[in-house]
């Protein structure tokens, strides 16, 4: 599910409000110990553009995707 979610996550990348949602979706989806994989995948392969984004699913744990 996780290979599935990063497909749709790269897809859509091109609209922020459209990302956000299938991010949303994603971490539904996905297994708890893959959330912080996923957010990292995120952060890393979008830079800038998703980083405002993926920081608002990470609470105080930010220090987890500094890697």
């Amino acid at each position: 599910m996780l290979k599935y979610c990063k497909t749709i996550l790269q897809k859509v990348s091109f609209d922020q409000a459209l990302f956000e949602k299938e991010l949303q979706k994603a971490l539904t989806f996905i297994q708890p110990s893959e959330y912080y994989d996923l957010l990292a995948w995120c952060k890393n392969t979008f830079g800038d553009r998703a980083t405002h984004i993926v920081n608002r699913y990470l609470g105080n744990n930010q220090q987890l995707l500094n890697y």
